[in-house]
């Protein structure tokens, strides 16, 4: 990032201002619009991978993170709203690209018993990445003072975390099942 002035230094509150407040600003929005996106691809996405599951306990998780992914969709709205603010259009390359994966890796497993132990690689890989991007954006949020969309980020940094341990679980569950093999 271009700092101006080499005496100007972003403190990351919300009292800061100048053109690196701004820019912090235009970046949360930025990541802000890239969950959004991560997140609607997910939606797509995801109804398939609870038809291709075998486990009714990995069925169910998915549908469940289905309604989750949506309630965070809403979330992220609130929070771009909170700030008087629209998120703009754009689509997450991350994801895109963790879906492609998650397509080869299903298209390689269809029809082998490793098919839900790959459904839930892919899905915790998913999980790692969204993980990671709303504790950044949570943190941001807090740095500039933005309480209300720190704590909608919050909520679904909560959900995705227990997503994940959900998802390690049901793969420890299926893993004793099949003897460990």
């Amino acid at each position: 990032m271009k700092n101006d002035s080499p005496n100007r230094e972003f403190t990351g509150r919300a009292d800061n201002s100048g053109p690196m407040s701004e820019d912090m600003h235009d970046l949360f929005l930025d990541e802000l619009a890239d969950l959004y996106s991560a997140e609607k691809q997910l939606t797509r996405v995801l109804p398939k991978l609870a038809e291709a599951a075998r486990s009714q306990e990995l069925k169910t998780a998915i549908a469940s993170h289905l309604q989750e992914a949506q309630q965070h969709m809403r979330r992220l709205e609130q929070a771009a709203e909170s700030l008087d603010e629209e998120l703009p259009d754009k689509n997450c390359p991350a994801m895109e690209g963790l879906i492609k994966e998650a397509s080869e890796l299903l298209a390689e497993q269809k029809g082998k018993s490793t098919l839900d132990a790959a459904i839930i690689a892919a899905a915790q890989k998913v999980e790692h990445h969204q993980i990671a991007s709303y504790g950044t954006v949570r943190a941001w949020a807090e740095q500039m003072g933005h309480n209300d969309a720190a704590q909608w980020l919050q909520k679904a940094l909560d959900e995705e975390s227990a997503a994940d341990e959900r998802l390690s679980e049901i793969a420890m569950t299926s893993a004793n099942q099949s003897g460990g093999r």
